[in-house]
C-alpha cells in the first residue's frame, strides 16, 4: 500500500509540472534587460515588459529542471523498491483477490513515470538551449526585433519616419509623404558572466540601424548601426551596479509605441530619456509582502544636447565643467490587481562650462509613476521641470541660447511630461492613448530671438498618439498608430502634422 500511496503522488506532480510547462510555452521566449531583447534601452515599455517575461519563464524553466531532476530519483528509488519484493510477493501482488494489481502494472506505471521524466527533461533542454556559441565558456544569448514601419504623413516633420516635431511648410515641397523603413530593427546580444564577490555578472549590447543613411543612391534604406547599450551589471540579492551605456535610470519610463523604437516616444515632448555613459547603484528594500523601496545613485557622461564634430570628440559644454552629472531616484512599488504600483520621484545636476566664462548649473525634479487602475487599465506618465537640460531632451533639445555676437548666455527652463493610458482587452490586444507636452519658458526664449541655437525659435511641443497593438503569436506583433503633432513657433505660428503608421514584427 505504501508503493501505491506514492506513486500517484509522484504523477500528480508530474502532470502539475507539465501544465507548467505548457503555460510557459505561450510565454514570450525572448531575452531582455533586457532587452535582452532590444529594449533596455531606449527601448519601449511594451519591449521592457517582453523581456521581464523572458526573465520570469525562464527562472520557471530552472525550477521544472530541478523538479525533472527529483522525479528521476523518486523513480529510481520506486524501481530499486519493485526488484526487492521477492518472487513470492510478486505472485501475491499479482493476485486480484488479494486487491492488488499485478506486478507488471506496478512496472508500467514506473517506467512511464520514467519515460514522461525523459520528455519532459528534453522538453526543458529545448527551452534552455544556448543559440549563440561563445569564444568564452559563459552562456551568450541573441535577442533582438526584426520591425517593418510603414508611415503616410500630412504637414511637415523634422524627421519622416519617426517625427519629434512639426516644422513650417517648405515651399515647393510636398507636404503629403508615403514611405516605409526597417532601420528600427533592433539587435542584442546578453552574456551571463561568472559569480564575483557573490554577485551575478553579466554583460547587454544592444543596436539598431538608425545611425544615419549613406550617401549613396537609395542610401536612404540603408541605415547604418548605431550604439544604444553596452552595459555591465553586478547583481546581489538586493543590490545592483550597473556600468556602461544604458537608459538614464532616472527616467525610466516611456509611451508605449512600436512606431517609435529609434528614439522613444515623445522624445522633445516631455519625454526626458538618454542612451548615457554612466556608473549607478540600486538598492531594493522589501518592506513587506508585496511591497519594497528601490533606491538608485550615480554618475553619468555631462550630456548637454550639443552636436558632436564629424572628426574628432572635442570636449562639450558638459564634459569642459571638469565633472560628471548626478542623478538619484527613489521609487515605492507594491502590488495592486496582481500588478506593479510605482509612484517615484528623481533629481538631477549636471555643471556646464559654455566658454569665455559662461558656466551654467543644469539641473532637473522628476516624477514618475505606473498605477494600475483595473486589472486591464493602467495609467502611466512622467513629469519634469528643470533648466539647461537638452541634453535629456528637455526644451526641445537646448540646454542654452546665445546672443547674437555670443558675448551673452542664457539657460533655457522648461516644464514637460507626458501620460498614457493602456487598455489590455485581452492577452493579445492592447490599446494605448498617451499625451506629452514640452514647454520652454517664453521669456528665455524671446531673449535672445536670433540665437543660433538649434531650433532656436521653438517655444512648444506637443504630440499625441493612440495605436493598437496585436500579438498573436508571442514572438509576433502588427500594430497601427496614428500620431499628431503641433509644434509652437515664435516666427512661424503653429504648425501641425500628422502620421499614420503601420508595424510588423517578429521578435527573437
Amino acid at each position: 500500500m505504501k508503493h501505491k500511496n506514492r506513486l500517484p503522488g509522484s504523477i500528480r506532480k508530474l502532470g502539475v509540472v507539465g501544465l507548467l510547462l505548457l503555460g510557459s510555452i505561450n510565454v514570450w521566449p525572448q531575452a531582455a534587460s533586457t532587452p535582452a531583447a532590444p529594449a533596455t534601452d531606449a527601448v519601449t515599455d511594451a519591449v521592457r515588459q517582453l523581456q521581464d517575461e523572458v526573465r520570469e519563464l525562464r527562472n520557471a524553466v530552472l525550477e521544472l529542471r530541478s523538479e525533472a531532476g527529483q522525479y528521476r530519483a523518486e523513480t529510481e528509488q520506486l524501481r530499486k523498491e519493485l526488484e526487492a519484493r521477492g518472487p513470492a510477493q510478486e505472485a501475491a501482488a499479482g493476485n486480484p483477490a488479494n486487491g492488488v494489481s499485478p506486478p507488471a502494472t506496478l512496472g508500467e506505471r514506473v517506467a512511464s513515470l520514467e519515460e514522461s521524466s525523459d520528455l519532459l527533461t528534453s522538453k526543458l533542454d529545448d527551452q534552455y538551449q544556448t543559440k549563440v556559441e561563445a569564444a568564452s565558456k559563459y552562456r551568450v544569448r541573441l535577442s533582438g526585433i526584426v520591425l517593418l514601419n510603414l508611415f503616410s504623413n500630412r504637414g511637415y516633420l523634422d524627421s519622416q519616419d519617426v517625427p519629434t516635431w512639426a516644422i513650417p511648410e517648405i515651399p515647393n515641397v510636398s507636404g503629403q509623404t508615403f514611405g516605409g523603413t526597417l532601420r528600427q530593427s533592433e539587435i542584442g546580444l546578453e552574456v551571463f558572466g561568472p559569480h564575483l564577490f557573490g554577485a551575478r555578472t553579466s554583460g547587454n549590447l544592444q543596436l539598431d540601424f538608425a545611425g544615419g543613411a549613406p550617401n549613396v543612391p537609395n542610401g536612404v534604406n540603408f541605415g547604418q548601426a548605431r550604439l544604444r547599450i553596452a552595459s555591465m551589471r553586478l547583481d546581489w540579492k538586493n543590490t545592483s551596479i550597473v556600468a556602461g551605456q544604458d537608459n538614464a535610470f532616472f527616467s525610466p519610463l516611456s509611451p508605449t509605441s512600436f512606431a517609435s523604437l529609434a528614439l522613444p516616444a515623445f522624445s522633445y515632448a516631455g519625454n526626458l530619456w538618454g542612451w548615457i555613459p554612466q556608473v549607478h547603484i540600486e538598492h531594493r528594500i522589501n518592506l513587506s509582502e508585496g511591497q519594497s523601496i528601490t533606491l538608485q545613485t550615480g554618475i553619468m557622461d555631462n550630456v548637454t544636447g550639443e552636436l558632436p564634430s564629424s572628426f574628432e570628440p572635442f570636449a562639450q559644454a558638459g564634459e569642459s565643467s571638469g565633472q560628471p552629472a548626478y542623478a538619484t531616484r527613489v521609487a515605492w512599488t507594491r502590488t495592486l490587481f496582481g500588478m506593479p504600483l510605482t509612484l517615484g520621484a528623481a533629481g538631477y545636476y549636471g555643471r556646464q562650462s559654455w566658454g569665455f566664462g559662461h558656466n551654467i548649473d543644469g539641473w532637473a525634479a522628476m516624477t514618475d509613476w505606473s498605477m494600475p487602475l483595473t486589472r486591464r487599465v493602467s495609467f502611466t506618465g512622467e513629469f519634469y521641470r528643470g533648466r539647461a537640460v537638452g541634453g535629456l531632451g528637455g526644451a526641445v533639445g537646448r540646454s542654452v541660447l546665445f546672443s547674437s555676437d555670443s558675448s551673452q548666455v542664457r539657460a533655457l527652463n522648461s516644464v514637460g511630461g507626458w501620460s498614457q493610458l493602456k487598455f489590455s482587452a485581452t492577452g493579445k490586444l492592447e490599446f494605448n492613448g498617451a499625451f506629452g507636452v514640452d514647454n520652454p519658458f517664453a521669456g528665455d526664449v524671446r531673449g535672445f530671438p536670433l540665437s543660433a541655437g538649434f531650433p532656436a525659435p521653438l517655444l512648444q511641443n506637443r504630440s499625441s498618439l493612440i495605436n493598437v497593438i496585436y500579438r498573436p503569436r508571442s514572438d509576433l506583433l502588427f500594430s497601427g498608430e496614428y500620431r499628431h503633432l503641433r509644434t509652437f513657433d515664435i516666427d512661424a505660428g503653429s504648425p501641425t502634422s500628422d502620421q499614420l503608421n503601420l508595424m510588423m514584427g517578429i521578435l527573437f
